[in-house]
């Protein structure tokens, strides 16, 4: 692998995409069975933070961090080609997610080089059926987003806000805990419609695999917290369990 893996999409049984950060490169990996091999790595120019996989698995979707794009990658079976066209979203883009049913990606735009800082941030939207793909929105959410996910029903998204958790205690803009931006999805919409309270410093989060619960791993207070979803409505239950250590990914289905 190269050097800082971070983002991994393996969308089937055969065939998975690594983002290495410190190698500015896309690690493709053949998969049969058990035996995982590196076939092929694409240079991408730009430091590379996370991929996505479209529904279709024809496309993915790279995020370079410090150049606030989205790189688009065409896949052939085990051959991926970087195509050399980049999407321009909002500032230090860090995950990425595509709807169920393809037509648009959403990306997680934590701002001020990937820290909180008491500023407002975005979830920039692209449309997948455009040609080429393009960027249509911006949607505030909040203070520093980094931890992304969309709901299997494709009725919601989700942004984990560090509102300022991982800042100095004495900072005007710290609070000990997180929050979950909720975006309800409509179409080609997307539009903030809440936000739930969480632990500190929400990083990972996954949706069950009816889209009926979401579990949000709170870093600093190494627990789970469980949230309910109805809908476009998202309520903390109130309920965690604890983790042996810091939780700073999560994962719940191929992507």
């Amino acid at each position: 692998m190269g050097k800082q893996p971070s983002g991994l999409a393996n969308p089937r049984g055969d065939l998975a995409l690594v983002t290495n950060r410190a190698d500015n490169s896309v690690s493709v990996l053949s998969i049969q069975g058990k035996d995982v091999k590196l076939v092929d790595t694409v240079p991408m120019g730009d430091q590379v933070a996370a991929v996505a996989f479209t529904p279709d698995g024809k496309r993915a979707l790279a995020v370079k961090f410090p150049v606030h794009k989205v790189a688009v990658l065409e896949v052939d079976g085990q051959k991926v080609v970087y195509t050399k066209y980049d999407m321009p979203v909002g500032l230090w883009p860090y995950n990425i997610g595509v709807t169920p049913n393809g037509k648009l990606a959403l990306t997680a735009d934590q701002g001020n080089a990937g820290r909180s800082d008491g500023h407002v941030d975005t979830v920039s939207v692209i449309d997948l059926e455009a040609n080429p793909p393009r960027v249509i929105d911006h949607v505030v959410v909040g203070d520093g987003p980094e931890g992304f996910e969309i709901s299997p029903t494709g009725q919601i998204a989700v942004a984990m806000l560090l509102n300022g958790n991982d800042g100095p205690h004495n900072a005007w803009f710290y609070h000990k805990n997180g929050r979950v931006a909720v975006l309800r999805i409509d179409g080609k919409k997307v539009t903030k419609v809440g936000e739930v309270e969480v632990g500190g410093l929400p990083e990972g989060a996954v949706f069950s695999p009816d889209g009926k619960y979401l579990y949000v791993g709170n870093f600093n207070d190494q627990d789970v917290s469980i949230l309910r979803v109805d809908g476009t409505q998202v309520t903390n239950t109130g309920k965690r369990f604890q983790l042996p250590g810091h939780p700073a990914s999560m994962r719940g289905r191929a992507r």
